[in-house]
């Protein structure tokens, strides 16, 4: 079985569509289709189904992935025990805590495959690094900035409460309500001044940090909460998502990087894949 064709296998799961795949691999889509196609006929069974939105896995799909994982992680593993050290090249990145686990995974694992001899350290945005990860208003005069996402915010609400039976919220529904408290977040800080300027007051249950404690205490039914519409957040079933109507919150989150410098190696990936993430 070919290793190279699970690797195409395992991208098109991950990132659910042939193109998507594509990219990440640095090949054409006819290529990725073809290996996938010999990779069914090899195991004479269909891997994945298509769609408007793209491909999802079959059960037999399902059930290859796993396996395919481990078998090319072993590969992996074997290479580098048999590899000669290299001089590891120091890099600090800072990241926003509200990036989501999703996104972060997803652009760490691919950091790291494009600059295998980095040593990787992640800090607080607030800290020196060789580049950040972060929103438009933390850019300073002294970076550049690379958009990679566009969000937009919504109210997480547990379906328990009266505000989940409306379509949408205005800002007089929020007057008294149960309220999970997250910061950093620029569009929470905006909310908040609109809020004082009405009178309009919240009950604060919990102040936290990350969305992901945010998502968390929303679906535990503590209270509402403020997040970035990511994917991976609205996938939850247990939460109802609904906008505000008197506001349009929104966030560009990208890279930063010193400007005035020579870009390093490292540098020089990440912004390749702010085009990747960006185009997406």
């Amino acid at each position: 079985m070919n290793l190279r064709a699970l690797g195409y296998f395992v991208a098109v799961v991950e990132r659910g569509s042939i193109s998507a795949a594509a990219k990440l691999c640095y090949i054409s889509q006819p290529s990725i289709s073809a290996a996938i196609g010999t990779l069914e006929n090899e195991l004479n069974t269909q891997l994945f189904q298509r769609h408007g939105k793209g491909v999802s896995p079959t059960d037999a799909g399902t059930r290859l992935y796993p396996l395919a994982k481990r078998l090319l992680n072993e590969s992996k593993a074997i290479q580098a025990l048999f590899s000669k050290p290299e001089i590891q090249v120091p890099f600090k990145l800072g990241l926003i805590r509200s990036l989501g686990v999703q996104r972060m995974s997803m652009l760490l694992k691919d950091f790291t495959n494009a600059c295998p001899d980095m040593d990787l350290t992640l800090v607080e945005p607030s800290e020196d690094a060789d580049a950040k990860i972060i929103s438009t208003c933390d850019l300073t005069s002294n970076e550049n900035f690379l958009p990679m996402w566009h969000d937009t915010y919504l109210l997480a609400i547990p379906p328990a409460f009266s505000l989940s039976l409306k379509s949408s919220i205005n800002l007089g529904d929020l007057q008294q309500q149960a309220f999970i408290h997250r910061a950093p977040c620029e569009a929470l800080t905006s909310l908040q001044q609109l809020l004082d300027m009405e009178g309009i007051k919240m009950q604060i249950r919990a102040r936290i940090q990350t969305v992901e404690y945010a998502v968390g205490l929303v679906a535990a039914g503590l209270g509402i909460a403020l997040v970035p519409a990511i994917p991976a957040i609205l996938e939850h079933k247990d939460i109802v998502f609904r906008p505000l109507a008197d506001i349009e919150l929104k966030r560009t989150v990208g890279l930063a990087l010193p400007l005035g410098q020579t870009h390093t190696e490292q540098q020089k990936q990440l912004s390749a894949l702010c085009g990747k993430y960006h185009s997406d």
